[in-house]
């Protein structure tokens, strides 16, 4: 039987590095699995063209509502402790309301992208920024007080080369703080591989919480917290309706929740939650709930270098 071996049941897990996946299924021409041992979900299509993002960014995901600008004010407000020589990087900036929300916090700020519309976008607002991957801006090590990348490393084949990479730029006692979809939170248990955030090959993998903790003190970050928040009522609200009705057709199921339906839901949900005090009891009530269970959506990720 030499020779006969299956590829991908060989496949090296992305976070932990073991090699006993177990099939979940299919979805556009990927082959979808998780690992058996930290349950990060990974991808195999037997080729490896990337995604081009050049034009990713247009008019229509350019811009947010008010209380998102807020928001991310309060995340910046968080890092004021690790500022030392007021230098802060976003990797994968995209739409750059993160960048904004540190110049507005008098961060010196940069920014690496990419998405040639979006560096553009950023350009005119007049950050400072890089047009590629990490390591090509050859940054100095050492050279940063807080690197953040938020919803990327789903995105890339190889998530420990960026992270050892963040790791070589912060100085020490620098923050890295991130976010990325978790593989066991509730929409995902709930909806399986119909969950929009398993879209290969936007999304090649799925860092789990105990995978994501594995790469961060592989390369050497230390006071690792990772929280997981957040849901989307909407999202599993249409599967039951669609489920309903019939079921989920080859052509009709969640495929048709894009990265934009997803980010707006996600917007208006925030929006509905901050309008009055009481709401916001109720989003921290509910997120307390979903940090406790383990079944938030987002993995929120906090590590000291």
């Amino acid at each position: 039987m030499g020779g006969t071996e299956d590829p991908k049941l060989g496949m090296k897990c992305p976070a932990c590095h073991a090699r006993n996946p177990r099939r979940l299924g299919r979805k556009e021409a990927f082959e979808v699995l998780s690992c058996q041992s930290c349950a990060t979900i990974y991808t195999y299509s037997g080729s490896s063209t990337p995604r081009d993002y050049g034009d990713y960014y247009t008019e229509e995901n350019l811009s947010v509502p008010d209380s998102i600008h807020k928001r991310l004010d309060e995340i910046v407000a968080g890092f004021s402790g690790y500022r030392m020589h007021n230098r802060m990087l976003e990797v994968g900036f995209g739409a750059g309301f993160l960048l904004g929300a540190a110049g507005r916090a008098g961060w010196g700020v940069e920014g690496v992208e990419v998405s040639i519309s979006a560096v553009r976008h950023a350009e005119s607002q007049g950050f400072k920024t890089f047009c590629g991957e990490l390591a090509e801006a050859r940054y100095e090590g050492a050279s940063f007080d807080v690197v953040i990348a938020t919803e990327l490393l789903e995105h890339l084949q190889d998530p420990g080369a960026m992270i050892r990479e963040i790791a070589r730029v912060l100085r020490p006692g620098g923050l890295f703080w991130g976010t990325t979809p978790n593989p066991r939170g509730l929409s995902p248990r709930l909806l399986g591989l119909e969950w929009s955030v398993i879209c290969p090959p936007e999304h090649l993998q799925l860092l789990s919480e105990n995978g994501v903790r594995n790469l961060l003190v592989e390369a050497g970050f230390r006071n690792v917290r990772i929280d997981t928040e957040g849901t989307n009522p909407f999202e599993l609200v249409k599967f039951r309706e669609r489920k309903r009705k019939g079921g989920l057709l080859p052509n009709d199921g969640l495929a048709t929740f894009t990265d934009c339906d997803r980010v707006n839901a996600g917007y208006r949900l925030n929006e509905t939650l901050t309008k009055s005090g009481s709401r916001r009891v109720v989003k921290n009530f509910l997120n307390s709930l979903l940090r406790l269970s383990h079944l938030g959506d987002t993995l929120k990720i906090w590590a000291e270098r």
